[in-house]
């Protein structure tokens, strides 16, 4: 049984062939087709956060793909009523597939090991597998590959920076993350990636300007995540002078491109200007979320299409 818990699940080959599958979904979409390729198959979204492009992205996808998706909040009662070996094993006789979006990343794993049925990471503390994904995808349609493509991440090593820079190691492109000291990777995870990868193409620095020199896209996203809202005055006294800006993209070469996973805090981790400009590719890079689970769907149910 497969998941996608995090990004050391899948390997580079798989990650591309995920990709040569959401090229095929999306070219037909763009055609106005709908490949029904999972009749009858249900999708659980099992979700303790809340949601907007990761419940919307999955439900819509799956009904794409001739499937349909139920929606799990707090109602059914994880981790409350019942064992979760209980609650995953008869759960997961119902679903073909769960998307699960937790506050804990053991949640997820948990669920992964009483499973029958592939999970997968809809976000957790320590993950977002499936942003990463489409971020990287974005970069690739953007530039027609990731061959010597450079991702500068400014902010927090947070979630999404963590599996940014996983997938990047996957696939040989170059990341640099600016971060004030306290709010970098531990040397811990780099090892990981490094050992798990074979490479490290992970660079840290404190300096914005360094990281986003040679950078064919920025990257950022909020200084206090769900659950850190405690942190956040403090979070924006030491980030300050990581704000993404006009002044830093003149840093970047002319051509780079501007992403963010969303939602966005407009004026704290980065200006309208940057935002709106015509090198921002945050709709586009939203947009790809529903491209690219519909084929991590597809890939783990083992149905790729014609």
């Amino acid at each position: 049984m497969r998941h996608l818990v995090t990004l050391f699940d899948i390997t580079t080959d798989e990650i591309n062939r995920i990709f040569a599958i959401a090229d095929d979904l999306k070219t037909k979409y763009k055609q106005g087709l709908r490949e029904a390729i999972l009749p009858g198959r249900v999708l659980g979204l099992l979700f303790e956060k809340p949601s907007l492009r990761t419940r919307v992205s999955f439900e819509c996808g799956m009904a794409h793909l001739g499937g349909s998706s139920l929606f799990l909040g707090e109602d059914v009662g994880w981790g409350k009523r019942e064992s979760p070996s209980d609650f995953t094993r008869v759960l997961s006789q119902y679903v073909d597939v769960i998307v699960c979006r937790a506050k804990s990343h053991a949640r997820v794993e948990e669920l992964a090991k009483y499973a029958t049925c592939p999970i997968i990471n809809g976000l957790t503390d320590y993950s977002h597998p499936c942003q990463a994904l489409a971020d990287l995808y974005t970069l690739r349609e953007e530039n027609g590959t990731l061959d010597g493509q450079c991702l500068a991440y400014i902010g927090d090593a947070n979630n999404v920076a963590r599996s940014l820079a996983l997938a990047s190691a996957r696939l040989g492109v170059q990341f640099a993350i600016a971060a004030p000291q306290g709010y970098q990777f531990d040397d811990a995870f780099l090892k990981k990636v490094e050992k798990e990868c074979g490479t490290s193409t992970v660079t840290t620095t404190n300096d914005p300007a360094q990281a986003v020199s040679s950078a064919n896209a920025v990257y950022t996203d909020v200084w206090a995540s769900m659950g850190q809202e405690a942190e956040r005055d403090k979070r924006q006294k030491d980030f300050a002078a990581f704000q993404v800006n006009e002044q830093l993209m003149q840093q970047a070469p002319n051509d780079a491109i501007f992403l963010h996973c969303l939602p966005a805090r407009r004026g704290e981790e980065v200006t309208d200007g940057v935002m709106d400009s015509a090198n921002s590719r945050i709709v586009e890079q939203a947009a790809n979320r529903m491209h690219v689970q519909k084929a991590v769907i597809a890939w783990l149910l083992g149905v790729s299409g014609k």
